[in-house]
């Protein structure tokens, strides 16, 4: 039996890890939830899995969400603030922590779940975005099992051979990870009109149903330049290890080349339920809920290699990725203030990649080694982006 919290239950990862969890009530219980803005929710999702902990962010919505509790007869104990939600990641009983908070939020409470030596099942990149070398190094002190939920990394983790160590690409025989992406609502848009792509047609992703920042992401590609990032640390692979492919059909989710010629692809319905149950059962594996491909009825498969012109938010990260810690902290803070002011109406579509750049742009090349100085590096870029978006504004 395997005690669970889940970091985001609300958003689109934490209620398909419920899902996935409700189907295997023999094998999987729930330590904690924790969430953002959505007390009814998340109070909801509480009292249908029998949560020991809610936990809220704000610590101002305390009172509400007791008194919410009360009205719904909802039994868990009722927490707030960021130091609760370490506590739920790193409390002896808890053997899996879905990291699923979206954003620089998530990367203390994970870090704690890393720390403390458990199972974590990474949705949020940007922990290892912001902080790759301290989290692998915690990983390794402790003996914490990081197992990717991302699709795209989950898949090149099935693809890799049982004795993979970690940076060994070429003594594994692997010439290259193929890290597939959609390409987004605007392949195929014209380039003149991006100026006017709205929050709406931004939000709309042809193939996943996501929250809407990460949405956004996926349109700019700014979700595959951090999932390029990522892979980096989890994998041990440099940037020349690693090759971006454009599949608007999501059918395979990426894939692993090896000297022998050979390609070691991973193919699914494009449902997220299944990287989670991968995660939360391996090396085991456990019905989830997807129904199997269909051969017979499947289209054609496509590929192609991503135009910078298209996404330069894939180059910046590409870019940043080289340059080091420091710059991919910034570049993701940059972007998260960004695609908040997109969303809010205040910048333009195209202006996101702007505001990325120039923030990098404008801050001087350092390097960091600390988690204080990376949140320090995270502050200041989020000032400049916020300043560059009241200049748009």
């Amino acid at each position: 039996m395997q005690t669970v919290t889940i970091l985001g239950a609300t958003g689109s990862i934490g209620c398909s890890t419920l899902d996935v969890i409700n189907r295997h009530p023999d094998k999987y219980r729930v330590f904690a939830i924790t969430g953002n803005q959505q007390i009814e929710k998340l109070l909801q999702q509480a009292k249908d899995c029998a949560a020991r902990y809610v936990v809220l962010a704000d610590d101002n919505l305390y009172d509400k969400a007791r008194e919410m509790a009360a009205q719904m007869q909802v039994e868990s104990e009722i927490l707030c603030g960021h130091k609760a939600l370490e506590e739920v990641a790193s409390a002896p009983e808890v053997t899996s922590v879905m990291a699923a908070i979206v954003g620089a939020a998530g990367l203390l409470p994970t870090l704690a779940a890393v720390k403390a030596g458990k199972r974590v099942l990474l949705a949020n990149k940007e922990a290892l975005v912001m902080s790759g070398a301290l989290f692998i190094d915690a990983a390794r002190q402790s003996g914490a099992e990081i197992l990717p939920i991302d699709s795209e990394h989950n898949a090149i983790f099935q693809c890799l051979p049982d004795n993979f160590e970690y940076g060994e690409l070429a003594a594994s025989g692997i010439k290259q990870i193929l890290l597939t992406g959609s390409g987004g609502p605007f392949r195929e848009r014209t380039l003149a009109t991006f100026s006017d792509i709205s929050v709406e047609e931004a939000c709309h992703h042809p193939n996943w149903s996501m929250g809407r920042k990460i949405t956004v992401d996926s349109a700019t590609m700014m979700n595959k330049g951090l999932e390029f990032i990522e892979a980096c640390w989890l994998f041990g692979a440099t940037s020349d290890d690693i090759t971006v492919v454009l599949h608007p059909q999501s059918v395979i989710h990426s894939m692993v080349q090896y000297n022998d010629g050979s390609v070691i692809a991973q193919l699914g319905n494009p449902d997220m339920r299944t990287p989670i149950a991968y995660g939360l059962a391996w090396p085991e594996r456990i019905d989830a809920g997807v129904a199997p491909l269909d051969f017979a009825k499947m289209a054609d498969l496509s590929f192609s290699s991503p135009c910078y012109e298209r996404y330069p938010n894939l180059k910046l990260a590409i870019d940043a990725c080289n340059a080091g810690q420091a710059a991919t902290t910034r570049l993701n803070a940059a972007n998260e203030i960004a695609v908040a002011a997109f969303l809010d109406g205040e910048v333009g579509f195209t202006d996101i990649a702007r505001i990325n750049e120039e923030t990098l742009n404008k801050l001087e090349p350092v390097s960091v080694s600390s988690l204080q100085q990376i949140l320090e590096e995270d502050r200041k870029a989020r000032d400049v982006a916020r300043e560059l978006v009241r200049g748009i504004a």
